[in-house]
């Protein structure tokens, strides 16, 4: 049994029918559709992401999923990689060698004009500055990404840049953001020398080395958007094996094996379902709820984990309307420039297959995709739709000249959308997952625990469905055979 049919629940699912497809196999998911938070929505004539349009191209579990679905032809990189930033009241393009924020060329950031000269001194001094000092962690510490980098480069480095992009991936701040959670990359650099700016150099170097393309995709995306992926698995599951518009209530144990209450159907009927193992791929707020009878503290740790919400507002604009000439994949908005919005993406440029003269798109209409909302700032949630829209268009109209009416817009509420990666989470998440493993055949996986993103739910996932079948291998019981793993 796997409770939760998004990309961790339907890619552990998957990997438990691979390898055991003797086993009677069963996802149950709330929602009406599977899918989770990957949402492909028609809007303005176009198949358009209501969340995640994109997935990280390094490490290849997300392309090689897709590969062994048969999407390989529907994969596509984005058509433009630079961006802007919001900030001093323009949008200036986001400077280049850069690492999560963290430059890597002071020259170059310089030259943009940026970052002031003493900004700019300050980051300079990351270079031949000590490890050690009364900030600095002790050695195997996990702290948060905004203490490392204001530490090593500086304050105005980090709310120009490090800020906003981090917070654009997990609706948070990042002063309060797990490094080795959130920004394994930063955490990588300055793990054998002190200085962080020398430690990315090295890794850039390193990967150049690795692979030397320049143009090398550094993200994916699927034609038809990211629901493809998921609407795969579901695909390449048994007929009758993911059943949405269930919901679970609690989880116990009985007669050697897990039960589990339901409810479904416009009548709210009641069922018990028996399984000799389970899978909780539910965000950790509603994974709490279904052990609380089972184990009450495991229950009481995974709800003190915090989780943001966002909005994501679709446009679809007449191209004509819009005075910036949206050369770029979009913008982000530095900390204290007073916007609602958090950043911008410039879709119908981002990805060829949405823009105006590409085949089958409604001509001469743009797609701009707004988010807003961050885990301290809940004035998008506060807002009414109409609200909502109204204000970002008044800030698009600032920030791109976008003086005309929207052909469609599409509000998009992401509840609980993103979890809150405090420092020491990957150490308290081991936890939780130990914990659940002192309940044979209860496992736990999904974006609470190894990291956000569709690369980082596949991998949980895929680990947590290899531990699912060596427990799966021994068990013989009148539950196997007539309900669920």
């Amino acid at each position: 049994m796997v409770v939760g049919a998004g990309i961790a629940g339907l890619t552990c699912a998957h990997r438990i029918h691979r390898a055991r497809p003797d086993v009677t196999l069963v996802v149950l998911d709330a929602g009406d559709a599977a899918g989770g938070k990957i949402r492909t929505t028609e809007i303005g004539g176009l198949a358009v992401d209501e969340a995640a349009d994109a997935f990280l191209a390094r490490g290849g579990v997300a392309v090689r999923l897709c590969e062994e679905l048969g999407l390989a032809d529907r994969l596509v990189s984005p058509a433009e990689r630079r961006a802007f930033v919001f900030r001093h009241g323009a949008l200036h393009r986001f400077p280049e060698a850069m690492v999560l924020g963290v430059p890597t060329d002071l020259d170059t950031l310089a030259a943009t004009g940026l970052v002031s000269e003493a900004g700019i001194a300050r980051a300079a001094a990351d270079l031949t500055m000590p490890a050690d000092g009364p900030d600095a962690p002790a050695s195997g510490e996990d702290e948060s990404v905004g203490a490392l980098v204001r530490r090593r480069v500086g304050d105005e480095i980090f709310e120009a840049f490090v800020g906003p992009l981090l917070s654009g991936v997990n609706a948070g701040d990042a002063d309060e953001l797990s490094l080795a959670a959130g920004a394994p990359q930063l955490a990588a650099a300055v793990a054998d020398q002190p200085s962080l700016i020398a430690g990315l150099r090295a890794q850039r170097a390193a990967a150049l080395a690795t692979n030397p393309d320049p143009d090398a995709p550094v993200f994916h995306g699927l034609r038809g958007g990211t629901q493809t992926l998921t609407g795969a698995l579901v695909d390449a599951l048994p007929d009758g094996a993911v059943r949405t518009g269930v919901r679970v209530g609690a989880l116990t144990t009985g007669n050697g094996c897990y039960e589990l209450t339901t409810t479904s159907g416009p009548t709210g009927a009641i069922d018990t379902i028996a399984a000799d193992a389970v899978v909780l791929a539910t965000p950790s707020d509603a994974t709490a709820a279904l052990v609380e009878e089972l184990d009450p503290g495991l229950a009481d740790d995974l709800a003190a984990l915090e989780w943001a919400d966002v909005v994501m507002v679709t446009f679809v604009a007449r191209r004509d309307d819009i005075d910036h000439p949206l050369d770029g994949s979009g913008f982000l908005v530095s900390d204290g420039e007073g916007l609602l919005m958090s950043a911008c993406s410039f879709g119908s440029t981002k990805w060829a297959h949405w823009a105006p003269d590409a085949p089958g798109s409604p001509g001469e209409r743009v797609v701009l995709r707004v988010s807003a909302g961050r885990h301290h700032d809940r004035r998008a949630n506060e807002l009414d739709d109409e609200a909502l829209t109204k204000q970002l268009r008044e800030e698009l109209a600032d920030v791109i000249g976008w003086h005309g009416d929207p052909v469609a817009t599409r509000v998009s509420r992401w509840n609980r959308a993103l979890p809150q990666y405090r420092p020491g989470h990957l150490e308290r998440a081991r936890a939780w997952k130990d914990r659940a493993a002192t309940h044979p055949g209860l496992f736990l996986t999904g974006a609470s625990y190894f990291g956000l993103g569709i690369p980082a739910c596949i991998t949980d996932a895929t680990a947590t469905a290899a531990a699912v079948v060596d427990q799966l291998a021994p068990i013989s019981s009148k539950a196997s055979k007539e309900q669920s793993p």
